[in-house]
């Protein structure tokens, strides 16, 4: 996509709010004639008054004067409200934009893209495309109309001078050229150092006690300081092509103004100038100065927008995930089937190779083996954060892929080992989601259910209490038990645990693991398990390893095997 087609794009969002925008474009086209008429204004004022001394003219010039700067100031505000309420809206919309195909994009995007680069492209980059929307468009109609205007009187008292201004045109349009396509090359590299900048301190940030600990701060220090410098020499790369380009304009200008004056003192066109039209013409042309200075400097926002663009509508017209299914139901009964499903992310070799296993309504199955054995992979299969390549996973007899994605969601609660918190009060922690409009009763009954309530009566403001961002201010059991009763109050059909006792101190896991107990009756539940002990009552174990099931049982039979799984657990036995 070239810069033309992302301008227009972009011009596009302003577009949509035509009516304010015409009132702000004819703001500003009324305030851009009002330089042509101060200039045309200085011939009667200098000849009618000062020369002739003309009674009438002496009379109505304070009142011309007033008109034509009243008539300035409120085009004026017209034009600045209005742009800058289009300007508002466009930065918005495109941030909603962006945000809501952020939420809708695969998981897989997320695995291979920077954050930082994200969080770039919503706050920074959005707010340049904005500025290239809106300011930029400011700048082009109202100095091109400006420009028009002087340009248009200064023919009218003479042709031959205003042609001499003229031929100063292909050389400011290539120098234009030039500085822009500079513009576009530094304004990526500002972006890409930016989202480098915000990556490294979001890192820093949220591994504070890593740094410190393994003493890595002088290290972060230079990371930081690294990226740091390379986007300010970036920077300063665009402004050192925008301070030069500008005085080169400008002395191009000024020596058309020279050659101007040379030749209005000469011949008969010394005598065809009164002094009014002399000081009228030289004042159109020295108006041209500031439109044409900030034609040319607009040119590096017009190409930190178009780049700022060119980034942002890359998640714009990114693939959301696929959800082609129709099938809806309010409530599963829980049978899954996989069928020789195979898996690989991106172009890797595959790691799930031919998984294949039923599961009854209500059956709780365990997933043990080594680290990339596949086993968070295998159960993330189940609510489609990835999509599998061969083979086929039925829910109920259906295929997963024809249920609609957000209702085959609904089936499903989760809790991790790496537990995701919210700035927000514990009771919105907790009743997250679809689960927000629940009765109170029912939230506090769920934080009883996993051993919750103890402590949360102790917070300073009990449910209401802010617990920081990801729970900062509560322990890791205690963050890992506000998990449990988010998914015990979700009372979903199918519950997938991942480590999900494993921040807790023994006392605490005993506790949760009778609510457990309790909460998986009659629900089908996939755990993943390092520690063999909380899984002993599974009703069936798929020991995993290199993307295959080795051994499957119950913990009795697979023990009588003494194969790996009766390795795994000598080993844990022996620790």
């Amino acid at each position: 996509m070239d810069g033309v087609e992302i301008y227009k794009r972009l011009a596009g969002y302003s577009l949509k709010h035509w009516r304010y925008l015409l009132l702000a474009l004819s703001g500003l086209v009324i305030n851009a004639l009002t330089q042509p008429m101060f200039a045309a204004y200085l011939q009667p004022l200098l000849d009618g008054t000062f020369m002739d001394k003309d009674p009438d003219i002496i009379k109505w010039a304070p009142a011309a004067l007033l008109f034509i700067f009243l008539l300035r100031g409120i085009s004026g505000f017209l034009s600045g409200y209005f742009m800058s309420w289009v300007g508002r809206k466009v930065v918005t919309e495109l941030r909603s934009e962006v945000f809501s195909r952020l939420i809708h994009l695969p998981v897989s995007f997320y695995d291979r893209t920077n954050s930082g680069q994200v969080v770039t492209k919503l706050i920074f980059h959005v707010e340049q495309v904005a500025a290239a929307a809106t300011s930029g468009l400011t700048v082009l109609v109202q100095d091109l109309a400006t420009i028009i205007g002087l340009l248009g009187l200064m023919m009218y008292y003479s042709w031959e001078l205003t042609c001499v201004v003229l031929l100063t045109g292909p050389l400011i349009a290539f120098i234009i050229r030039y500085v822009s396509k500079r513009f576009r090359r530094f304004s990526r590299q500002i972006q890409e150092s930016t989202g480098e900048v915000t990556q490294i301190g979001s890192e820093v940030i949220q591994a504070t006690r890593e740094v410190r600990i393994f003493g890595a701060t002088d290290f972060e220090k230079d990371r930081f300081a690294e990226v740091n410098e390379r986007n300010r020499k970036s920077f300063m790369k665009r402004i050192m092509t925008e301070r030069l380009s500008m005085p080169l304009v400008h002395f191009i200008v000024a020596v058309a103004l020279a050659v101007i004056i040379v030749i209005a003192t000469r011949g008969d066109l010394l005598e065809r100038f009164s002094p009014g039209m002399f000081m009228s013409f030289m004042a159109a042309m020295m108006l041209l100065f500031d439109p044409l200075k900030r034609l040319t400097s607009i040119s590096a926002t017009l190409q930190a927008g178009v780049a700022a663009g060119e980034s942002i509508f890359t998640i714009i017209d990114a693939q959301t995930e696929k959800d082609q299914g129709s099938y809806e139901v309010e409530r599963v009964k829980g049978d899954v089937s996989f069928n020789n499903v195979k898996f690989n992310y991106d172009e890797s070799d595959s790691i799930l190779k031919g998984i294949s296993f039923k599961v009854k309504a209500g059956d709780k199955i365990a997933l043990v083996g080594k680290s990339g054995s596949g086993k968070t992979t295998l159960v993330n299969l189940l609510p489609r954060f990835y999509d599998y390549q061969e083979g086929g996973i039925e829910l109920d007899g259906m295929p997963i892929t024809d249920y609609k994605l957000a209702n085959l969601r609904q089936q499903f609660a989760y809790v991790g080992q790496n537990i995701t918190l919210f700035n927000d009060t514990v009771r919105n922690n907790i009743a997250y989601g679809m689960l927000r409009n629940l009765d109170d009763s029912k939230i506090i009954d769920a934080a009883k259910a996993a051993y919750a309530l103890e402590f949360i009566e102790e917070l300073p403001n009990g449910f209401d209490t802010i617990i920081g961002e990801n729970g900062t201010l509560l322990s890791g059991g205690q963050k890992q038990r506000l998990a449990i009763a988010r998914a015990i109050l979700a009372d979903t059909p199918i519950l997938i645990l991942d480590e999900a006792t494993s921040a807790l101190d023994t006392q605490s896991e005993r506790y949760i693991q009778a609510a457990l107990d309790e909460l998986l009756k009659g629900r089908t539940t996939f755990m993943i398990a390092h520690r063999l002990t909380t899984i002993e009552q599974a009703d069936n174990i798929l020991v995993m390893d290199s993307g295959q099931i080795v051994e499957s049982g119950t913990h009795q039979s697979l023990l009588a095997q003494n194969g790996v799984y009766a390795t795994l657990q000598q080993m844990q036995s022996d620790d």
